[in-house]
């Protein structure tokens, strides 16, 4: 019987087409060529449990990462004011003055009426909370980054002053000329604070030239301070030059970095939706990073006297965990999740072994990632000679990660990407070798495959934290709670992750069309089998993780990989005390609004 059987299978390949069968062995081939980095769920459950425990102990013996900020408490929702807001990027600068709406008032009396209830808090959550006016956006020039702290922050001033001289002519401020403007303040560098109004900007890298530690607060005042006074000769200056002078002194309410920012601003907005709850922020950009609420007693004794010191009051405060550094690096290497690849690019770069997880997934690595799997494949698999190949795919950082996700990761068909290579990636004009579907289709395969596993190793990330802060249980590891079907993992049409045969996989009420969170992908915080847990009488809660950042918000599909895998690690794990699920939810803009809710927080007491 065993002896027919193998027969009959090779009796099918031999009936095989024979160009089917060189796609079924060159896809084997790649498939091989590209196993180091693909990564199964199994082994992202194990990153993840053992990313909490090294938080956790990041957290009580760290000096580098998983540092207090000053800011001990999240909004309430109910901060009102106008607040002029800065948020300095790598990339762009940008001024806005920040309204915070508050709570809409609301009749002491409640509706009985279920539905009627259930229609108020549609409304209220649907309520605009935050409103932006007189928003202006610059880039900062390359010549800028290269100028002395004093020339930037005197370019910064200018822009502030502009801004501010627009909002005295208009309408909701003509005639009334405030003493100061109360304002917050982001920035996307490292920053040390020894209060909310004060911090230390740290060498900045992200290109800038600036290498000393540097007084943010007096610096940026004194970049603004020359439009508060009129120039000593001239008695009678133009209108122009008169509105570009004599404007309000700033007050400094609140500085903060674009992590916290990004925290506050959906903090803020959250609050009007039942049973959700904002429990971290996360930047997934050209770097990334992460922030927290977590309690005192989980810090370093000096880390909670220092928050103490500030704020007696304190019972928790939001940690910045520059989750990157090597201190959280370990359980990478011990899961074998570093590849040569990786080793190649970390020695390479500026500073090697400095943050091992953004070169893992940071937007300024991923391209160069790229090319290096896809530069190794076409030579060493293909035995391609260097010399045809095109200069992007042999310079470094020549093959950028805004190309692999506005050409590749977009395109439809390897045909379709073949035929843009040809015209954005030529080879060189007495090359022998041009793209074609062969070689358009390993690109994408590459550039999907490193993406899936950055998203993957997000998502352990995001669920490792929110375990060390004790948000969320993570078990022993287990299958228990894995779903069976491996579609639902990452299923594919075109290369492109097919949503919907995730959603036809799950259980129906998981799905329920009137779910408002039902176009976000699958939330499945416990599999049907499992009993209802006693601590639901209240309903299931939402821990909301506000992102923000290039690679999460505009990479295509990268967000929805992350919440899937989110779900999947969760669901790994067995049913979570209230239902908990965690859902990713984006802030935009959360730098520059996330700065004017600072300050509200500071202005409403």
């Amino acid at each position: 019987m065993h002896e027919e059987l193998v027969e009959d299978e090779e009796e099918d390949g031999a009936d095989m087409d024979p160009s089917l069968q060189e796609h079924l062995e060159r896809q084997r081939m790649l498939d091989e060529f590209l196993s180091p980095i693909a990564l199964d769920e199994a082994v992202l459950y194990k990153l993840a449990r053992r990313f909490s425990t090294v938080y956790r102990d990041l957290a009580l013996h760290s000096k580098e990462q998983f540092l207090p900020t000053p800011v001990t408490r999240l909004p309430t929702g109910l901060e009102t004011g106008r607040y002029l807001a800065i948020d300095v990027g790598g990339t762009n600068l940008r001024v806005a003055f920040i309204e915070l709406l508050g709570e809409a008032t609301e009749s002491d009396v409640r509706s009985t009426d279920a539905s009627e209830r259930s229609r108020d808090t549609i409304r209220k959550a649907q309520r605009q909370r935050v409103g932006r006016t007189l928003e202006k956006a610059w880039p900062i020039q390359e010549h800028l980054k290269m100028d002395k702290a004093e020339d930037l922050f005197s370019w910064i001033g200018d822009c502030i002053a502009e801004v501010v001289a627009e909002s005295l002519t208009s309408e909701a401020t003509r005639g009334h000329v405030p003493e100061e403007l109360e304002m917050g303040i982001t920035f996307s560098f490292p920053i040390m604070q020894e209060s909310l109004t004060e911090a230390t900007l740290m060498p900045m890298g992200k290109g800038f030239a600036i290498t000393s530690d540097l007084d943010l607060r007096k610096i940026l005042l004194s970049g603004y301070e020359k439009h508060t006074r009129r120039p000593d000769n001239e008695s009678e200056p133009s209108s122009k030059r008169r509105k570009l002078f004599e404007l309000p002194k700033l007050k400094i309410a609140a500085i903060t970095n674009d992590t916290v920012a990004t925290l506050a601003s959906l903090a803020y907005a959250v609050k009007s939706l039942p049973n959700s709850r904002v429990a971290m922020g996360m930047i997934v950009g050209t770097g990334c990073n992460a922030t927290i609420p977590m309690k005192l007693g989980m810090l370093h004794e000096s880390k909670a006297k220092h928050v103490k010191s500030k704020d007696p009051q304190a019972e928790e405060t939001v940690v910045n965990t520059e989750w990157t550094i090597a201190g959280a690096a370990p359980p990478l290497r011990e899961l074998n999740i570093i590849t040569k690849w990786d080793v190649e690019l970390d020695r390479a770069c500026a500073r090697p072994g400095f943050q091992p997880f953004e070169y893992l997934t940071g937007g300024r690595y991923i391209g160069e990632l790229i090319r290096l799997v896809l530069y190794d494949y076409l030579t060493d698999v293909s035995g391609l000679s260097k010399r045809v190949l095109p200069a992007t795919l042999i310079q470094e950082y020549a093959l950028t990660t805004t190309f692999v996700s506005d050409k590749v990761a977009r395109s439809r068909s390897d045909q379709e990407l073949a035929d843009e290579l040809s015209r954005s990636l030529p080879p060189p004009e007495n090359s022998e070798w041009s793209w074609d579907v062969v070689s358009a289709g390993v690109f994408r395969k590459i550039a999907r495959t490193v993406q899936r596993r950055s998203a993957g190793l997000i998502a352990a990330a995001v669920v490792g934290l929110l375990a060390c802060a004790q948000e969320i249980e993570l078990k022993v590891d287990s299958n228990e709670g894995s779903p069976q079907n491996p579609s639902v993992s990452l299923p594919e049409y075109n290369g492109t992750p097919d949503l919907s045969a995730v959603s036809k996989s799950l259980s129906p009420s998981t799905l329920d069309p009137n779910d408002a969170r039902s176009g976000h992908g699958p939330i499945v915080p416990v599999l049907s089998p499992t009993p209802t847990p006693a601590d639901w009488q209240s309903g299931p809660e939402e821990l909301v993780v506000a992102y923000t950042g290039g690679i999460i918000q505009h990479y295509p599909n990268f967000k929805e990989m992350c919440q899937q895998y989110i779900d999947r690690l969760i669901m790994r794990t067995g049913p979570q005390k209230s239902g908990k699920s965690v859902f990713l939810r984006e802030a935009s803009d959360g730098g520059v609004i996330g700065a004017g809710v600072l300050a509200g927080m500071v202005g409403n007491g």
